[in-house]
């Protein structure tokens, strides 16, 4: 017997001790046991807070949209300073439902819980919280709870070894059932200067592609139309492998599955990406019309000194290039302001790739000090007030290319998945392929299909449509 099947084996045996256990306190309180997770950050989170809530759902957990109740888990994030600072304040409130339950259980666990410095804080500042994981231990998420339970006691358990490549062998909760993301890769090798990612998630290492087809074939059968490929860099996927493949053509294998619709993917770097994976997605007749290509700065020395391995005119050739094979692509991005040393100049030349390539939307964030990473004690940090002046007018110029951008699919009709109803009577909200968004007056039996929709009216980030003829 393998350690990978002892240890799935092991975490189930824990789901049924845990489950033994929440039964017997259910009778005694004479009510279901309610959890509730919170997902923080990225899309990798969300997929992994899927496991959780799958995993606390065998356990004998009904889920509850209150955090006052019996399982609280904070699936956390690290790239921002304010995502620590939500967490903490958010912690406050939970201990007083604790207070009042002493039933109650607190979990932390995802990249936050990485860092020493955090977690000695929480045991600190926050001894009511009874566990603790890092995003090398998720899997690990049955067995850390029952010791929990018989020990009596908080449980802390960071790194040991990865044992994320279990977490397709346990029990997951989908939030759409038809729709769900696919991890093909965890870590990253990149080592940006403002960036705890490779910090906190490890060293990069792909999945094989044997492995993810399996996955994808079970979600196809299992009803999934729509997919999303995850991973810190997914043009470097496959590089790791004993038979390393393209990213591309593990894109070609997927496309290959006939259950499957929709072919999505995050995130890409620009250095890795390759004309191949072009050519793939130009011809493609899945793979979804949007691309989220991180910028960062469009000045070439911050480029440098944020170790991003690609130069402003690089880039927008790239940008260029993609735009001209996919003439209806929606491009995206990720912009920061205020990186040390950056200089008016540099943010000029921020703004004129801005004006030039016209994104169809951007995240854009003010730097934030990461502990841990090289530009932490970089010189000439960027003043406070000059980093929000230059922020706003970033966010002027963001929002009005995207309007602009977003007004040429007015009066079409394309195909929209269908999500979800929309809290106003009428409408249901589904995305098109470029991933805007768009509520459709039509009725909830198109919840989970592909429907052609008349695009009537633009918003400026969302469309109003009707179903077409």
């Amino acid at each position: 017997m393998t350690g990978t099947t002892e240890n799935i084996k092991n975490q189930y045996r824990a789901i049924e001790a845990v489950k033994a256990i929440t039964e017997h306190t259910s009778i005694v309180l004479g009510r279901p046991l309610y959890y509730h997770v919170t997902t923080f950050g990225c899309q990798m989170n969300a997929h992994d807070s899927e496991k959780l809530r799958g995993i606390l759902e065998e356990m004998g957990y009904v889920e509850t949209d209150t955090e006052d109740c019996d399982f609280v888990i904070y699936n956390t994030c690290t790239v921002r300073e304010n995502a620590d600072k939500k967490i903490y304040g958010r912690l406050g409130r939970l201990n007083g439902f604790k207070k009042k339950n002493p039933h109650m259980m607190i979990g932390l666990c995802g990249c936050m819980m990485q860092q020493k410095e955090v977690v000695e804080k929480i045991k600190k500042s926050y001894p009511f919280v009874d566990l603790i994981f890092g995003t090398h231990n998720l899997s690990e998420f049955a067995v850390l709870t029952r010791k929990v339970f018989e020990d009596n006691s908080a449980v802390v358990k960071l790194l040991d070894g990865d044992n994320s490549g279990l977490l397709e062998s346990l029990p997951s909760k989908r939030k759409y059932s038809f729709k769900s993301g696919v991890n093909i890769m965890y870590g990253c090798n990149n080592f940006c200067t403002y960036c705890i990612v490779p910090y906190v998630r490890g060293r990069e290492y792909s999945r094989s592609p044997e492995d993810i087809m399996d996955e994808v074939k079970r979600l196809g059968d299992d009803g999934v139309i729509e997919i999303m490929l995850l991973g810190q860099n997914v043009n470097s996927y496959g590089k790791t492998l004993d038979n390393p493949i393209s990213f591309a053509e593990l894109l070609r294998r997927v496309e290959e599955i006939d259950a499957i619709k929709r072919i999505r993917f995050m995130t890409s770097h620009p250095k890795d990406l390759s004309d191949e994976l072009i050519d793939v997605m130009a011809s493609s007749k899945k793979i979804c019309t949007h691309l989220h290509l991180p910028l960062q700065s469009g000045s070439t020395e911050l480029l440098k000194r944020m170790n991003r391995h690609y130069t402003k005119e690089s880039y927008i050739d790239l940008a260029e290039k993609i735009r001209e094979r996919i003439p209806d692509i929606a491009l995206t991005t990720d912009i920061i302001v205020g990186f040390p040393g950056e200089s008016e100049k540099d943010f000029e030349e921020t703004m004129e790739v801005v004006d030039r390539i016209g994104y169809d939307s951007a995240f854009t964030f003010i730097y934030s000090k990461r502990t841990g990473t090289p530009a932490a004690t970089m010189p000439d940090q960027v003043p406070e007030d000059v980093c929000h002046k230059r922020f706003d007018r970033l966010l002027e110029l963001v929002q009005r290319k995207a309007r602009e951008r977003a007004l040429r699919l007015e009066g079409k009709t394309l195909p929209v998945l269908i999500e979800e109803k929309n809290r106003e009577k009428g409408l249901v909200t589904g995305r098109l392929s470029n991933n805007s968004t768009v509520h459709v007056r039509a009725g909830e039996e198109n919840i989970g299909k592909i429907v052609n929709v008349s695009l009537k009216e633009c918003k400026g980030f969302y469309y109003i449509g009707d179903l077409a003829d």
